[in-house]
């Protein structure tokens, strides 16, 4: 299968934005849908691994936090790996660690065992691989529409958080967390392993060339001629080395802050008497509206360019934790957590955007990987985080105020960024004239 893919034939130039285009999107949205599974499979048994192995808080959350630092340097791994052998081997590779991870996770002894298939199998050997791959290989695919394109197939990230959470839950309920395990494992390999023959076809090599014709120039919009009017070799003004700095120091902060809800709220839930069930209906919420948020914000994207679409994501993110504050009720965390779901879907499809705005396309892969990777440690430290706050104060009062500290630092970052972005189109149009 892999040599196949590996000597399978270039796409032509009219084959950008072409109907075999949107349905390769699609299946990158399904693979993206079952392969986050295991991002979202510990969200859900966090309650069950900490009463049968008998932890606190912070270390029934280390799974979590060391799953997506396993899913950040497995994507920078898996991008180089379909870099040099196409995409279709970080799909394969992908579907045979994460169908691996949940067997082996099933059975683990102690949590020393859980946190090791749950990081390299299910997190940098799985997930990763039908996250950061996909994402750079669908940003070839399109040009004028690549906003919405990368929303569409970073939706299936949270895709994953509203489909699973509720159907694991039900199943944990029903047979317990292991044998659910067992069964998300068997369900990944039957169904991913034959997804990946679409992708035998390379993306089209004129891709790059496109993103200067005149036709598509003529359409960009005032905020996309910031990213053009900015040289590759001095994105804003900095080293490409010191802008891939400040954006990963970005994602770290707005990941820190999203991970509070996200990672918390079933243990949250239960801590205020209304039950784990009704935690994973609002991750599943929660996530479900991210989905709408991410495809809203990849089409204002393609209008605002990608730092606007950051900074419009970060503030109303804090408005939605600034909200949990002050909320107790069932009712009312329902409606919070689906405004949060909301407000910050759009968030990490951004920074993919960025890169590509305002880095060399021939750079696309490996930094998106990293950018991408920042965010997922930012998840890692914010789960984990949230979790040790919890433990010493006793309550996730202090968790919020501290994710709506680190989601202040994003907004600044933003706000200094497109100020930089601004003054260099009007230098630009003071050296035209």
């Amino acid at each position: 299968m892999l040599n196949a893919a590996m000597t399978s034939r270039t796409a032509p130039p009219e084959a950008i934005e072409s109907p075999y285009a949107w349905a390769r999107l699609l299946v990158s949205l399904l693979l993206m849908t079952i392969g986050g599974s295991g991002m979202y499979s510990i969200t859900v048994v966090l309650p069950q691994i900490q009463a049968e192995f008998d932890i606190n808080r912070s270390l029934a959350s280390l799974p979590y936090t060391l799953t997506m630092v396993g899913f950040g340097l497995g994507g920078i791994l898996m991008g180089r790996l379909s870099d040099r052998y196409g995409v279709i081997a970080p799909i394969v590779t992908g579907t045979l660690g994460i169908g691996a991870g949940f067997l082996l996770a099933s059975s683990a002894s102690n949590i020393w065992l859980f946190n090791l298939w749950q990081c390299v199998l299910i997190g940098m050997l799985g997930a990763a691989a039908t996250f950061t791959p996909l994402v750079a290989d669908s940003s070839q695919w399109f040009v004028r529409r690549r906003g919405i394109a990368l929303a569409i197939c970073m939706s299936g990230n949270y895709l994953a958080g509203a489909v699973w959470p509720p159907i694991m839950q039900h199943f944990i309920d029903l047979v317990g967390w292991r044998q659910t395990y067992q069964g998300m494992g068997l369900f990944c390999l039957a169904a991913m392993l034959p997804l990946a023959l679409v992708f035998r076809r390379k993306p089209p090599m004129a891709s790059v060339a496109l993103d200067a014709t005149p036709g598509i120039s003529k359409k960009m919009s005032r905020f996309a001629r910031e990213a053009a009017a900015s040289d590759p070799a001095r994105p804003l003004g900095f080293t490409p080395a010191t802008l891939q700095t400040l954006l990963c120091v970005a994602g770290v902060a707005c990941c820190v802050a999203m991970a509070m809800p996200q990672v918390h709220i079933v243990a949250y839930c239960g801590d205020l008497g209304f039950g784990a069930a009704r935690g994973a209906e609002m991750l599943a919420l929660m996530l479900g509206l991210g989905i709408v948020s991410r495809l809203a914000s990849g089409w204002i994207a393609d209008y605002i360019g990608g730092l606007r679409t950051l900074l419009l994501g970060s503030a109303l993110q804090g408005v939605a934790l600034f909200m949990f504050l002050f909320t107790k009720g069932l009712v009312s965390l329902y409606v919070v957590s689906a405004l949060f779901g909301l407000f910050q879907g759009g968030i990490v499809p951004a920074y993919a955007l960025v890169v590509r705005e305002y880095f060399s396309p021939r750079e696309a892969g490996t930094r998106v990987g990293t950018v991408l990777m920042a965010t997922l440690f930012g998840m890692a430290l914010g789960g984990w985080m949230s979790g040790a706050i919890y433990d010493l104060r006793g309550s996730y009062h202090a968790a919020f105020l501290n994710g709506i500290a680190w989601n202040l630092l994003n907004a600044s970052i933003m706000v200094m960024l497109i100020i930089r972005a601004r003054r260099g189109v009007d230098q630009a149009a003071g050296v035209t004239a």
